[in-house]
């Protein structure tokens, strides 16, 4: 691997908000595209950073590939669909240029490292749009089952589909 997985520097919020909303926007994530109102969600990471834990992958010069909002044990703002015996992550984003990489897949093994370390977490957790095929995959790959009796919709007409990962 030849980038590091930490913690977000106040300095990289703008950067990671940007790579969060052009990887959705790209994606074909956001139902009303450059109109949505969730592109506030994706670029406020400073408010993220305040109630979860951001973690990035970055190059060794410091250039962010991506980023992941990980909520622990117990909950936060943030915690979707998370008991209080899961952790759960949202927001995972990569750069257009660091695709094909493996950072969508570190990032994801971070927080489930994470969850691991917390005395009681049981599972770790997330909910996925249908549309983000190559999400969806990586989600399969690293062990992560559906758990179609946790689907939600956040809005009329938007469906979440909810994965789990036994830890």
């Amino acid at each position: 691997m030849d980038f590091t997985i930490r913690h977000i520097q106040p300095d990289e919020h703008d950067a990671l908000g940007e790579i969060s909303a052009r990887g959705y926007l790209e994606g074909g994530l956001l139902t009303r595209g450059a109109d949505d109102p969730y592109l506030d969600v994706l670029r406020d990471v400073a408010r993220r950073a305040a109630e979860a834990e951001v973690l990035v992958a970055a190059d060794p010069d410091g250039t962010l590939l991506g980023g992941v909002t990980f909520v622990p044990c117990g909950g936060t703002p943030w915690a979707d669909i998370a008991g209080p015996d899961e952790a759960e992550f949202r927001v995972l984003a990569v750069s257009g240029a660091a695709r094909g990489r493996g950072v969508g897949e570190a990032l994801v093994r971070a927080c489930a490292d994470r969850a691991r370390a917390r005395e009681g977490c049981l599972r770790l957790v997330l909910s996925v749009l249908p549309a983000a095929a190559s999400a969806r995959r990586l989600y399969d790959r690293m062990g992560f089952a559906r758990a179609p009796r946790r689907d939600w919709q956040p809005l009329p007409g938007v469906t979440l589909l909810a994965y789990e990962l036994t830890l």
